[in-house]
């Protein structure tokens, strides 16, 4: 077995430096790809009633991935970005990692005004 020398240290410890930064690098992309089958949820928050589920149909004017949020009852349009965050209409500039949050973000958003319906067209 040949002798280890600094150098083939140095080469070996720079190898697992890429890779470990490759892995974790990828991790997020990987891990976002788990973000298309979120799950429901309904709840109250700050008093106001969030609620968020796969959409049936996702028509033309749907951009959520299939995926639909209402605050009180009111649609709210999310969109999903490239990069597996989540947008809506009302915090456009804030992206967050789920639909949930992007209902909160909104919710905090809104300070208390009712949601508007958004226009389909």
């Amino acid at each position: 077995m040949p002798e280890l020398s600094r150098r083939r240290a140095l080469t070996a410890a720079a190898v697992v430096a890429t890779t470990a930064g490759t892995w974790s690098a990828s991790t997020p992309a990987t891990a976002a790809g788990h973000h298309d089958s979120h799950g429901t949820f309904d709840e109250v928050y700050k008093g106001r009633r969030i609620q968020g589920r796969p959409a049936a149909g996702a028509g033309h004017h749907h951009h959520g991935a299939g995926y639909a949020v209402f605050v009180d009852g009111v649609e709210l349009h999310v969109m999903r970005n490239a990069d597996g965050t989540w947008i809506s209409v009302v915090s456009h500039y804030d992206p967050v990692p789920t639909p949930r949050a992007a209902a909160r973000a909104a919710v905090d958003e809104l300070q208390g005004a009712p949601l508007l319906p958004f226009p389909a067209n």
